[in-house]
């Protein structure tokens, strides 16, 4: 199972948001690029990005800071929020990126979003944010009418990389994931699952491996030191 830590853009800076709240932030103040690099001397090959001044705004808005993560390490980065057309997409590839996160594009406009597929192979990651069964849009501030599980089996049948599932509820507060619906979700599709929001403890992961899921992505534990990189490492090997 692959480790994939986080780094969440606000205004060029390293936060974590509460349940996915904006007005609940954690700022770290640590430098994005700086901390890749420590995520990638701990022998990290993955790592997730967030901007989240674009997933609120609808358009990318912390393109330096993604350009200066991408020049400090090698590691496979994916990066999402904010990404809304085809010239969003061409401009994070072009960046370096190797895949791109669509969530509120792909969700309003999925036919658009398996024409995109094909024409991207393997580029595109479909992130699916829910509270409960439903999925989120735009930031996490707003509720679709679609379930995550009907979503996720639609897109399955594309050329997509991988699916993020994010439960909201569990993001950023450190009391482990929601492992009865991210095993659901695993087990229903054959396209990767990435499992987002609460992984704190090595135990955590230990319990997601054996329910199918591809990868676990690990955000503010590693920041607060309540769970160490090269742990969480060995413990997804």
């Amino acid at each position: 199972m692959e480790i994939w830590p986080a780094i969440d853009l606000r205004g060029g800076q390293c936060v974590r948001l509460l349940q996915g709240q904006y007005d609940r932030q954690i700022t770290y103040g640590h430098h994005p690029a700086m901390q890749a690099k420590s995520f990638e001397d701990c022998g990290a090959r993955h790592l997730h990005v967030v901007d989240l001044d674009g997933a609120k705004s609808g358009q990318s808005e912390n393109l330096e800071a993604i350009l200066e993560i991408r020049a400090a390490v090698k590691m496979q980065i994916e990066v999402g929020g904010g990404v809304r057309d085809e010239a969003g997409i061409c401009r994070m590839l072009d960046l370096g990126v190797d895949r791109v996160i669509l969530g509120t594009s792909a969700i309003r406009r999925f036919e658009w979003f398996g024409q995109m597929a094909v024409r991207y192979p393997g580029k595109l990651v479909l992130g699916l944010d829910a509270r409960g069964t439903h999925v989120a849009e735009e930031g996490w501030t707003q509720e679709s009418a679609q379930t995550v599980l009907d979503l996720a089996i639609r897109a399955a049948k594309l050329p997509i990389a991988a699916i993020v599932y994010t439960d909201i509820t569990k993001d950023g507060m450190m009391a482990g994931p929601n492992f009865d619906r991210t095993g659901d979700l695993a087990a229903s599709v054959k396209v990767p699952v990435i499992a987002s929001g609460g992984v704190t403890t090595v135990e955590d992961i230990r319990k997601l491996v054996p329910l199918g899921v591809a990868g676990a992505i690990i955000g503010r534990a590693l920041y607060e030191g309540k769970i160490q990189l090269a742990d969480a490492l060995a413990a997804a090997n």
